[in-house]
């Protein structure tokens, strides 16, 4: 029987926000998708599933195949740091409070930690603005050609960005089945 953590919520939230661990592929023209390049962002990440509720801040740093994501309370109390390395693969969470759970992918981890898969292999391209790599998807752009809504696994992404003048997205909110993620991204920086 699978282990469970004490908020199946927050860690199905840890899992999704570490989706990162997607393995970069060329992408296929006339796609979204653009190479696989490294970023680093700061931001806050909320969920709702049902009545359940839950907010983090994280840090995240991707440089594939490596991720590593640092979560902590709103208020900055550590709550987990999530690691990835696709070309092994492994995707690893140690808890604040020590545990430690691992699995070769982060659909298995999630099913491992929370009982259950999620969709959590485009994050990575999501958070960027792009669909993900060999995926089927749709999209709608906004005025200014940057992409507004994007359909893809199962999940619709809505975005939202600080100004005009912006190409890289501020805001993501993402509904996949009965999950409704908030994604705002306070900044960007050099990875």
């Amino acid at each position: 029987m699978p282990s469970r953590l004490a908020n199946p919520l927050l860690a199905g939230l840890l899992l999704v926000l570490a989706a990162c661990a997607s393995v970069p592929v060329a992408p296929p023209a006339g796609t979204l998708s653009t190479s696989d390049q490294p970023f680093a962002i700061d931001g806050r990440l909320s969920a709702r599933r049902g009545s359940y509720a839950v907010t983090v801040s994280f840090a995240w740093t991707h440089t594939s195949p490596r991720d590593a994501l640092v979560v902590t309370t709103p208020l900055g109390q550590a709550v987990a740091e999530i690691t990835s390395d696709a070309s092994v693969p492994l995707a690893e969470m140690r808890m604040a409070d020590g545990r430690h759970v691992e699995a070769s992918d982060w659909s298995r981890l999630t099913e491992r930690v929370i009982g259950f898969p999620l969709p959590v292999e485009g994050l990575a391209w999501w958070v960027r603005g792009t669909a993900r790599a060999e995926a089927p998807h749709s999209a709608e752009f906004d005025a200014s050609g940057r992409l507004d809504v994007l359909r893809q696994d199962g999940c619709e992404i809505v975005y939202g960005y600080a100004d005009d003048s912006m190409r890289r997205p501020s805001r993501l909110r993402l509904v996949c089945n009965d999950l409704e993620l908030r994604i705002v991204i306070d900044r960007w920086r050099a990875a």
